[in-house]
């Protein structure tokens, strides 16, 4: 289908995967799990799906350089720098009026580049028929991930009767989002087979998008409609600016998914992982014989189950266990295991004394 695009959402500044990740170089300029750059990786697999003068990205204003170097293919006026972050419906709603603006039959695939996926063939069969359902409809079609353990870190999608099954790939109807669960819940929800993780990837019309927002975010589909004259013109950056300090900082996934009653949901059987924190490492790199998974320079002594990142100098570990170890250019990150969700609370911390700015 020609009218198809596909919009990868890079705003965020990774602070969990800081000290790596800062705010001039964040994580999706980075080649955190080995290779090329997680956003590099995020268009290379849509070759033959998408061209690149069909695929947006929604970055932050500070990351367009950097974002244009990362992934030199797509036309400049493809990357859109947000003037201040205001979550996941702000985003999708600036790439949509910009789809609409260049193709009001437009289909688009929404996107994140923080994502690894393989098995791309089925990935690519996943957008395309989902694509297929979205077009000339007012479905919303998400892609849920088969769970391959009881998750806590992710939120779930419950799925109900099948609606179709097409190249291989099973959609159903969404009977309910969930938010993260407990173990015990989440041990019960991958029992019962009825749940999927949220990968937060979604599927929609240009229609049946501004028809979501018209029923649960008005106010946000006024600043698409004022915006929207403005698109590929010099003032667009002005108006922008202008408009986003307005608007409420909230997730697509509260804003519209949580409330639309017509949302189909794709079992996504490929290879997923969400980069969210240091421990994400252990799933992209193979571990020693005492289950540390080491990336650079290390090495040790009756330690155990450790995470390192020690790329320009060596680490050594002597009865260490369950730790994460990150070696930056000025800054060594040490912590539980367990706790590295925390790694934002020290960059917060960081921010609040200002002494630090420099590494942030």
């Amino acid at each position: 289908m020609n009218n198809v695009y596909a919009v990868i959402l890079a705003g965020g500044k990774g602070t969990r995967f800081w000290p790596l990740s800062t705010s001039k170089r964040p994580k999706q300029v980075l080649a955190i799990a080995g290779g090329k750059t997680l956003l590099s990786s995020s268009v290379e697999r849509l070759k033959g799906l998408i061209p690149p003068e069909r695929t947006i990205i929604i970055t932050n204003s500070e990351f367009i350089e950097s974002t244009q170097k990362a992934v030199p293919s797509l036309p400049r006026k493809n990357i859109i720098g947000e003037p201040v972050g205001r979550d996941t419906a702000a985003a999708c709603a600036l790439a949509m009026t910009i789809v609409k603006a260049r193709d009001p039959k437009g289909v688009v695939y929404i996107l994140t580049a923080d994502h690894v996926i393989g098995d791309l063939d089925i990935f690519q069969a996943t957008l395309r028929e989902g694509g297929r359902i979205a077009d000339g409809s007012d479905s919303i079609v998400t892609i849920g991930i088969n769970p391959s353990f009881p998750s806590t870190g992710f939120g779930y999608i419950k799925a109900g009767n099948k609606f179709k099954s097409a190249s291989g790939v099973l959609f159903k109807h969404a009977e309910r989002f969930v938010e993260k669960p407990d173990e015990a819940t989440a041990r019960k929800y991958v029992k019962s087979g009825d749940y999927y993780w949220n990968s937060g990837m979604f599927i929609w019309s240009v229609s049946a998008f501004e028809k979501a927002l018209k029923a649960y975010q008005p106010k946000l589909l006024k600043m698409t409609e004022r915006l929207a004259k403005y698109v590929d013109t010099f003032g667009f950056g002005a108006q922008l600016a202008k408009e986003y300090s307005k608007i409420q900082k909230i997730s697509v996934d509260y804003a519209i998914m949580e409330k639309s009653p017509d949302i189909i949901v794709a079992k996504g059987v490929f290879k997923w992982s969400d980069l969210g924190s240091w421990p994400a490492l252990e799933e992209h790199f193979a571990p020693d014989g005492c289950r540390n998974t080491l990336v650079g320079y290390c090495e040790q002594i009756e330690s155990s189950n450790n995470v390192v990142m020690s790329n320009e100098r060596l680490t050594a570990l002597i009865g260490v266990n369950d730790m994460v170890v990150v070696q930056a250019e000025d800054v060594t990150l040490i912590c539980a295991k367990s706790r590295a969700q925390d790694v934002k609370k020290m960059v917060e911390l960081l921010t609040a004394k200002k002494t630090y700015s420099h590494l942030l």
